[in-house]
């Protein structure tokens, strides 16, 4: 029995990788198809502006009067120095809210930290969107301007896909938290959020094609 226990042990890494490692792919989905749409799509010049990135595919919602929200996705960050960006660590988005609503949906998110005080927001193991750090609904359209008020001020800019319908989106009350089940799996245990997200860890091979697409649309030439 304690073989049997043993071996069980050694196999939870391996499949809790090929999880994430279909997420990983998934992210890149979402990402690719978003930027892809041209009338619709982030404006480019953010990725270039942002600090760091969480891109969460599938986040379900459901409720009858009282709904819940609940995904888990990746964030990575930008180097300096024309870096690219880090390998990704593994978030959790949980949230509720109030309201006449009935039935469910599930919705992509990608949120963009703006500045070092987004950037630190995501390096914590928890936070509260339009809480503890102020937020936006991110502009839409690969042309449209970002200097605005909002965007300027924003720590963070999210926007959200449900059901080929594209957009901006405050994300108040959601609250993001470190996924350390998922860091686990893909850098083993004990790893340091941090240092991966300063680019300390090497990008694993399931997460290069979402941030390969990142360096894409920040500007970054490929190596």
């Amino acid at each position: 029995m304690r073989v049997f226990i043993a071996s069980l042990a050694l196999c939870l890494p391996i499949f809790a990788s090929e999880a994430e490692g279909k997420r990983l792919t998934e992210s890149a989905t979402v990402l690719k198809e978003i930027m892809g749409a041209d009338d619709k799509a982030i404006p480019q010049d953010l990725f270039a502006k942002a600090e760091c990135a969480v891109i969460v595919p599938g986040v379900k919602k459901a409720g009858f009067i009282v709904g819940a929200k609940y995904g888990r996705g990746f964030a990575t960050c930008r180097q300096h120095g024309g870096k690219g960006w880090t390998a990704p660590v593994g978030v959790r988005v949980e949230g509720g809210s109030f309201g006449f609503q009935i039935g469910g949906a599930e919705s992509d998110v990608i949120m963009l930290g703006m500045n070092e005080t987004g950037m630190e927001r995501l390096l914590s193991s928890k936070f509260t969107v339009g809480g503890e750090a102020t937020a936006a609904a991110g502009p839409v359209g690969r042309n449209a301007t970002a200097q605005t008020d909002a965007t300027m001020r924003a720590e963070i800019l999210s926007w959200s896909r449900s059901r080929g319908v594209f957009g901006g989106i405050a994300l108040d009350g959601a609250t993001l938290r470190a996924d350390s089940d998922v860091d686990t799996a893909l850098y083993g245990a004990g790893v340091d959020r941090k240092s991966v997200l300063q680019g300390k860890k090497e990008v694993p091979a399931a997460a290069k094609p979402m941030v390969e697409l990142l360096n894409k649309y920040a500007g970054y030439k490929s190596k």
